[in-house]
């Protein structure tokens, strides 16, 4: 009995005990508390990073709000909020009223400030889960925050990695004679092609596994860099008529081997060997193969020793003019793959890639005379290749960059891109193309989604980060574009593209030209005509000129316009002496060039064709040729407005305004610089900081249609600006 009334008083005691806890109102404001403190994490996780406070901050404050939940709940017993003001709780009523009219109202606002809360939170917790829905399509691509030193590898976010992702390292040639690399090479490149085409697999592309040794130390660092769960290395060894291939297969994540063979063939029999090495890959890591992809592992290129030996040569140069927009390369190719078509009729890849390059070099070399029947032969050579072979991705890629760099057009491009996408879903140089096409088209948003796409693919390609953060500076997010850049510079530190683009980012987004001269040091001659070009806008025209000649005058430091025996550095020097005050420096280099330039006008169209005439109108206006010079310029502002090209569009529409600003016409001036600063894509060249910056506006400074400008971008305007006395032009300038 005695038991059962101790039992029954403690029963008593914790219901008086809660019962308390009720009236003091405890338990309301720990919830309270809880949910606000859970708020204020939230805020702090998400908005801390945005303006660079430190991740400790953050966690002292998570510390802080665990240790302020005991002081608060005591101090909840022992105080209670009254009408009057915080005072000590009184003690329970002997007589049992424990709700006084007070308490009532206290307790109502407390229900409603929990309430609150809870709403807010419910709120916070469902953005989180909507954002974390929508987010996997991206997060593979999205890059990794940038190592701490800014060089070297960045640290990348932890991102699940695929069981089904193989990426293969460079082979090794393991010949007598070195001169075989390129037989390796194209080994390595075959194999690579055909798991391309297994849509199971995740398949990282030749540009991000180029920079790896062939036998790495540390395959997990690899496999997290790359992101994938399985490395292929290989060897070749080529002796006279035999050819010995050495493959294994090893996860990276256990450094287990998978699978390894060694494939003994001569020179009449090695053709397949990658598509059965692809195979024995997939069954490896258990990709699920439709009857159509089984089929086309089992096809060969080409039968023909002959043709297949000048195709991996072929390959081999076109390789290194990819990737350093090498002309001299790209044209070394092109003899080779004409010889293995001509060794096989029948070879359809061949055909496509000698179509490719074909577009590429009449492109990137597109001040070259012979262009247009570059493009002839490259629409030709894709056409074969499509006929002889339907279902060949790259032939339907070739197509897609004729109709691209070709002819201009973008409808076409991407259908034939979509195509080969449908063949080979898993392939980066076409999600890139897509992304190349869709930015040109004005449609930036579709272009940086296709990019980080085919980054995602590519994660270690310097040049594709260095493209998306060009893409973003086209649409002047300048801070997205500083990071992919930085990422760029992050996988190569000698990407020289990702680091003159940085500079201008800065430039274009801040006004700050000492920080965009601190972000282009460097001996490199890009980054020092990149400085001399800052210095102009700086009007210290001696310094930039004296670094300019200090620059050696060769085609790969001065790219441009093939102007016959005079060179685009004669050129720039004497803009600069003419921006000094030497009038005379410029027309008899310009007299020079004028039948070259008109040369070429025959040999181009499009967009090519627009710079071309811009060329002529600036040595028509040095020459004091005026309407020659306007009438140049307008065909090629007519040819913008033609092409809707929205990359090179709206930096030929700026550049035309600065010829008619240096001919003294700002009525003809304002409107495309107006047209300029307003079209998508202008942020790559251009941004309204640059008003108060350039010279080029100097002689319409004071025009009120300038000024119209400037009172609408004000809120640009840059804390130094450079506003100089307009300039007086002679009456034959008109």
């Amino acid at each position: 009995m005695c038991r059962r009334d101790r039992r029954g008083t403690n029963v008593a005691e914790w219901v008086a005990f809660f019962h308390e806890l009720r009236r003091r109102h405890v338990w309301r404001v720990a919830a309270a508390y809880a949910v606000a403190a859970w708020l204020l994490v939230q805020v702090a996780t998400q908005v801390f990073p945005f303006f660079d406070v430190p991740n400790w901050v953050v966690r002292v404050v998570v510390l802080l709000l665990a240790l302020g939940f005991p002081v608060t709940v005591g101090l909840a017993w022992v105080y209670e909020l009254t009408p009057d003001g915080l005072r000590r709780t009184e003690p329970a009523n002997p007589h049992g009223v424990h709700s006084t009219p007070a308490a009532r109202r206290v307790k109502r606002k407390l229900n409603t400030i929990l309430i609150t809360l809870l709403v807010i939170a419910v709120a916070v917790l469902g953005a989180r889960l909507l954002v974390l829905q929508r987010a996997p399509a991206r997060v593979a691509a999205s890059p990794p925050a940038q190592s701490p030193t800014g060089t070297g590898t960045a640290v990348q976010p932890a991102q699940p990695i695929p069981a089904r992702s193989v990426a293969v390292l460079p082979f090794q040639n393991l010949s007598d004679d070195k001169g075989n690399a390129y037989f390796a090479a194209g080994m390595q490149d075959l194999i690579l092609t055909k798991l391309a085409e297994i849509g199971d697999l995740k398949v990282i592309s030749r540009a991000s596994t180029q920079q790896y040794a062939t036998r790495p130390a540390d395959l997990k660092v690899v496999g997290d860099q790359l992101g994938v769960a399985a490395i292929l290395e290989g060897s070749v060894q080529r002796q006279g008529n035999q050819v010995l291939i050495n493959v294994q297969l090893i996860d990276s994540r256990t450094d287990s081997h998978l699978w390894a063979q060694a494939y003994h063939r001569t020179l009449d029999d090695v053709f397949g060997v990658e598509g059965e090495v692809a195979d024995k890959v997939a069954q490896a890591l258990k990709a699920t193969l439709s009857p159509d992809e089984t089929a086309k592992l089992a096809v060969v290129p080409t039968h023909d020793r002959k043709a297949y030996d000048l195709y991996l040569r072929a390959e081999y140069q076109a390789d290194k003019g990819f990737t350093n927009y090498d002309t001299a390369s790209m044209k070394a190719a092109i003899p080779l793959y004409q010889q293995a078509v001509r060794q096989d009729p029948e070879f359809a890849l061949a055909y496509a890639r000698l179509s490719y390059v074909q577009s590429q070099l009449a492109w990137f070399g597109r001040m070259d005379t012979g262009g247009q029947r570059l493009i002839a032969d490259a629409r030709a050579n894709a056409e074969r290749a499509l006929g002889l072979a339907p279902s060949l991705p790259a032939a339907h890629l070739a197509l897609g960059f004729s109709d691209y760099w070709g002819h201009g057009d973008y409808g076409a491009a991407l259908k034939a891109f979509a195509a080969a996408l449908a063949l080979r879903p898993n392939d980066a140089a076409t999600l890139a193309a897509q992304g190349f096409v869709q930015r040109r088209q004005g449609r930036f948003d579709a272009g940086i989604d296709s990019l980080e796409q085919a980054f995602a693919l590519d994660p270690r390609n310097s040049s594709l980060a260095f493209e998306t953060g060009s893409t973003y500076m086209m649409t002047s997010r300048y801070a997205d574009a500083e990071r992919w850049l930085r990422r760029a510079l992050a996988i190569d530190p000698e990407n020289r593209n990702a680091q003159v683009y940085l500079s201008n980012s800065i430039l274009l987004s801040t006004g700050d030209i000492p920080a965009a001269l601190a972000a282009a040091q460097g001996d490199d001659p890009a980054l020092q005509l990149q400085r001399a070009g800052l210095l102009m806008y700086q009007r210290k025209y001696a310094d930039s000129l004296a670094l300019l000649d200090a620059i050696p005058d060769t085609p790969d430091n001065f790219s441009g316009s093939t102007l016959g025996s005079i060179s685009p550095k004669a050129l720039q020097q004497a803009e600069l002496r003419r921006l000094m005050g030497d009038a005379a420096a410029g027309p008899a280099l310009y007299a020079k060039i004028l039948p070259t330039i008109r040369e070429q006008l025959a040999q181009q169209q499009g967009i090519n064709q627009a710079f071309t005439w811009q060329t002529l109108a600036t040595a028509e206006l040095r020459l004091g040729h005026g309407e020659q010079a306007l009438d140049a310029a307008r065909k090629a502002e007519a040819i913008v407005n033609q092409t809707r090209d929205f990359v090179y569009g709206p930096g030929l529409l700026q550049q035309n305004a600065a010829l008619y600003a240096d001919a003294g016409r700002p009525d003809l001036a304002v409107p495309p610089l107006a047209k300029a600063l307003a079209s998508p894509g202008v942020g790559m060249f251009y941004s309204p900081v640059l008003l108060w910056i350039d010279p080029a506006w100097d002689p319409i400074r004071k025009d009120p249609g300038f000024q119209a400008l400037l009172k609408q971008y004000e809120k640009y305007k840059p804390g130094i600006t450079y506003e100089l006395a307009s300039r007086t032009r002679p009456a034959s300038s008109r």
